[in-house]
């Protein structure tokens, strides 16, 4: 397994191995960290045969723009919703490079998105299987994948090291609390906890986020904006997060 993260909002970007075959999962934002995927990739030895995407949110989906003839499997309901949203991922990856001064990048490709069941499998190499989770809650969408060969889980937005619980619009707390549940026998087998921003964690220190978390989701849907931010994350831009779960839950 080899994780990257982008210096946007720290994005990972995952390779997964087995066999002669690798997924590459989510991407990095940036076009120079897009542009080093088919080197790393190489250098590796990662024989890369497919992109996935944890969910539909557009700093998750640059993978094409670096393996523009790979197939991108996501969820049903990533599927679904990027099938919902024409172009908006386009539109919100524009507004970025304009507000970044980025320039140069060629347009982001997203026909024949191969939507997958959630529960479900998906195989890689000669005898070895992810197992696709449903992973809603921060946005309607949602998928994490377990890989039970490495113990390793790469969950998209949740459990992040970085930034607490973000009830995007069309999240909803009650579906985040239910994924975090749902994912707790998983961190509590695994020795690699990937989130969707920030680098990767231990089980156990994935652990401890998943319970501050819940704790905060918890005096989040009591208190409000009085709620306190979860320990270590308690930065201005945070804060403003948490304005926004505030207004959308009350």
């Amino acid at each position: 397994m080899i994780v990257l993260v982008s210096r946007a909002w720290q994005t990972t970007c995952t390779f997964v191995r087995a066999d002669d075959e690798a997924f590459v999962i989510d991407s990095p934002v940036y076009p120079d960290e897009l542009e080093a995927l088919s080197a790393i990739a190489d250098q590796a030895g990662f024989p890369v045969s497919g992109l996935l995407t944890t969910h539909a949110d557009w700093d998750h989906l640059l993978g094409r723009l670096a393996f523009p003839d790979a197939s991108l499997g996501a969820g049903e309901s990533t599927a679904e919703r990027l099938s919902s949203e024409m172009g908006e991922a386009q539109r919100k990856l524009r507004s970025f490079d304009e507000q970044h001064y980025v320039s140069g990048r060629g347009p982001l490709g997203l026909a024949g998105v191969q939507g997958m069941p959630v529960p479900g499998r998906l195989g890689l190499g000669r005898r070895h299987e992810l197992d696709l989770l449903a992973a809603d809650g921060h946005t309607t969408d949602g998928t994490a994948f377990w890989m039970p060969w490495l113990k390793v889980l790469v969950c998209g937005d949740y459990l992040s090291p970085v930034e607490i619980p973000m009830i995007s619009a069309g999240g909803s707390a009650d579906a985040y609390e239910a994924t975090l549940e749902r994912l707790r026998p998983f961190v509590r087998l695994a020795e690699t906890v990937v989130p969707g921003h920030g680098g990767p964690v231990t089980g156990p220190g994935a652990l401890e986020i998943l319970d501050a978390d819940l704790a905060y989701l918890r005096e989040l849907r009591a208190d409000g904006v009085t709620a306190a931010l979860p320990h270590g994350r308690r930065t201005a831009v945070q804060r403003q997060i948490h304005e926004e779960n505030a207004t959308r839950i009350a």
